[in-house]
């Protein structure tokens, strides 16, 4: 028996990093609505502090998705979290910078500091009736024992998963395998892996992480995402297919991407 494993797609919210792309909201609408029919266990919709276009993307998303759960982006303050209330998701994720490089070099603060705001956005978060996912911006580059610590903590306050990002893409398959087998046996908690494909190897990255244990795998249509862009969904759909029961048809995900390519690659 195949192992269960969930696909997450991001295309409409990373993916839309890549460069000179820019998606209306009836292209998100409409690429959602293809999605929706795929058996992806969530769609990361976008980010809600962007402004209307992207509030009404995702209310009209919300409003008519059948199948799959609808996540919402934000950042690790109240005001993001705040505009994500308008659009009423399934689950709103709250990303939080765990290198030592973003904590004290970037944002200027400590690890009490990210503790007490993170908690005090997932309470906040929580008190509306969301589910919430943490996403532990930068993991590749983050002590492991730092890590393993937060996320222990972050089970006691009911977050539903975690996701790892390689967000600078510097993981090759061999870290990426030991890091996960080392949180999902020191840790309680499912684990989300995101990872980028600035070193050519998203795929292999994230199939050793499925193997490892990660429960979720975010994936992109085409790859697309910030600079090199992210895993492919269909590459790894094919390469997985022989290990992993993901819910997801290969063929028909090939047929949507037909569907959408258009919209993705931005011709007309």
């Amino acid at each position: 028996m195949r192992a269960k494993r969930y696909i997450i797609d991001t295309t409409l919210r990373d993916g839309e990093q890549s460069a000179g792309l820019a998606f209306t909201s009836d292209d998100k609408y409409k690429m959602a609505m293809r999605m929706d029919t795929l058996g992806f266990y969530q769609i990361e919709a976008g980010i809600p502090a962007l402004g209307n276009v992207e509030k009404e993307a995702i209310l009209r998303i919300m409003s008519d998705k059948k199948n799959t759960l609808i996540s919402a982006w934000n950042r690790m303050n109240r005001g993001d979290i705040a505009h994500s209330f308008d659009c009423n998701p399934d689950i709103i994720h709250i990303s939080a910078p765990v290198s030592y490089v973003q904590i004290y070099s970037k944002l200027r603060k400590n690890k009490k500091w990210l503790e007490k705001t993170l908690f005090d956005c997932i309470a906040f978060a929580q008190d509306k009736g969301f589910r919430v996912t943490v996403g532990l911006e930068d993991a590749s580059r983050a002590d492991e024992s730092f890590l393993i610590a937060l996320i222990n903590h972050l089970k006691k306050y009911d977050v539903h998963h975690v996701r790892y990002a390689d967000t600078v893409g510097v993981l090759t398959p061999t870290r990426s395998g030991e890091v996960i087998n080392a949180l999902t046996r020191y840790t309680d908690m499912d684990i989300d892996i995101h990872v980028h494909n600035d070193l050519g190897m998203a795929v292999a990255n994230s199939l050793v992480c499925a193997k490892e244990g990660a429960k979720y795998i975010d994936c992109t249509f085409f790859g697309i995402g910030e600079r090199a862009g992210n895993c492919n969904l269909l590459d790894f759909l094919h390469a997985s297919e022989p290990i992993f029961d993901l819910g997801v048809d290969r063929s028909k995900a090939k047929q949507v991407q037909n569907e959408i390519k258009d919209i993705v690659l931005g011709c007309n």
